[in-house]
């Protein structure tokens, strides 16, 4: 279990770096219109991406 649990979160660093690493430009663009939005736009950008997640892990086990 948790070597699962490290290999997933090693996943979601490599994923998480392609954006800044391929296109820096676009990720600080991002991260400006993030600064825009009201916490809750933010909370809801995060709401549905767990549940996005946890349906995904529900799809693929």
């Amino acid at each position: 279990m948790n070597t699962s649990l490290f290999l997933a979160f090693a996943l979601m660093l490599v994923l998480e770096g392609l954006l800044p690493f391929l296109a820096p430009s676009a990720w600080r663009e991002t991260f400006r219109r993030l600064i825009q939005l009201t916490d809750g736009q933010i909370r809801f950008i995060g709401l549905t991406s767990m549940l996005a997640g946890i349906i995904l892990l529900m799809v693929f086990r």
